[in-house]
């Protein structure tokens, strides 16, 4: 057996196979104003709540945060009726589902995820040593007994987003709920609810219910989204309390920055601000999805606030068509990464954005300048 060292530091096996994560981009050619849709924010901002109380941190930088987030976990238990002590605060739900997943995956290990499933739990398995098993989805909707399928004595970790990102689709309650009765006691299934508040049909549930009664399910929640804290990074956690104590063994100290915490606390106190947000995408989902569909393009149903916009594999293709709405300043978010590579995901923006991303999209299928 060699004994040769190498000449520098190497990463363990594994890591260099990682893709990194590629966000949205959010440029556009000089001289023309951008309309960012490349990213799923809102186009509503923040609460001026949550905005004042973090100006409002500006004058006590010197202090370290809260390492236990204790403001926020009681504002949130408070909201949803839930135990503070099991709930645990991230740097945005990314760094939650990174941490599930070093405290729960290692070498040798699976970790299941659908087919167009968030990138990062690919990202966290590798990361941890684990083997990312992709389950491939039905009509763009996570397969309840494909997943099952896939489970061997070697998996330790599901996760499933609902709403799915890039998608858009969802899985009923009632359907995730067999899921998790589907699944061995030594499984954890983590629900990476990011998209939640924007839902609006009736069998859904974030999953809330399913921790409350369960020993290996866990539910995550972001700040970046309908509450308009993106660049805070700002994340919360619902778990059972074996979980939520692995967690906090693992996390940094002082992992979620203080004013992050008191803008999140402000935010989740402003019901007002997030029903306003809820009714600009009820009025503009149904609206870009059946305007963009009479260009003849399909759109994948969403209850999101995004939508994924599929193009021919030639001719008007999703690679051209990112390039004409770019040079319009309208950014989108190309999904090749995904597995997706015709088709484009495009957030619900403001009026302004929403009216000209159609016209664009008109003007490229019809072959207009610059198409």
């Amino acid at each position: 057996m060699s004994t040769a060292l190498s000449t520098r530091p190497v990463p363990r096996p594994g890591v260099l196979d990682i893709e990194a994560y590629v966000p949205g981009k959010s440029g556009a050619p000089a001289g023309v104003k951008v309309h960012k849709l490349s990213s799923n924010e809102t186009p509503l901002g923040p609460s001026p709540r949550a905005a004042e109380a973090y100006r409002k941190a500006a004058d006590k930088l010197e202090f370290y945060p809260d390492g236990s987030a204790t403001g926020l976990r009681e504002a949130i238990a408070a909201k949803y009726g839930l135990d503070p002590a099991r709930i645990v605060c991230g740097a945005g739900s990314d760094e939650l589902l990174n941490l599930l997943t070093h405290a729960y995956v290692g070498p040798g290990d699976e970790g299941i995820y659908s087919q167009y499933g968030f990138l990062v739990y690919k990202i966290a398995l590798l990361a941890a040593g684990g083997t990312p098993v992709a389950v491939p989805e039905k009509d763009f909707h996570a397969d309840v007994d494909g997943i099952l399928a896939a489970v061997t004595p070697r998996t330790k970790i599901v996760f499933l987003a609902n709403p799915n990102n890039p998608t858009g689709t969802y899985l009923p309650f009632e359907e995730v709920k067999r899921l998790h009765a589907g699944l061995p006691p030594h499984v954890l299934l983590v629900l990476d609810a990011a998209y939640a508040e924007y839902v609006r049909r009736n069998d859904y549930a974030s999953g809330i219910e399913l921790v409350s009664t369960s020993d290996n399910v866990v539910m995550c929640r972001t700040f970046s989204k309908i509450y308009g804290l993106a660049l805070l990074r700002l994340g919360w956690c619902y778990a059972p309390a074996h979980v939520a104590d692995a967690l906090n063994r693992i996390r940094g100290p002082f992992n979620v920055g203080g004013p992050a915490l008191e803008a999140g606390v402000a935010a989740v106190a402003d019901d007002a601000h997030v029903s306003a947000a809820i009714a600009h995408n009820e009025q503009w989902l149904p609206w870009l999805t059946a305007e963009i569909e009479a260009l003849g393009l399909k759109v994948t149903p969403s209850v999101g606030n995004f939508l994924l916009i599929h193009f021919p594999e030639t001719g008007k293709t999703a690679k051209a068509a990112d390039a004409f709405l770019t040079q319009r300043g309208l950014v989108l978010r190309a999904v090749g990464a995904y597995g997706l590579p015709n088709a484009l995901r495009l957030t619900i923006g403001g009026e302004e954005a929403n009216r000209l991303v159609v016209q664009a999209l008109g003007d490229f299928m019809k072959g207009g300048a610059g198409a």
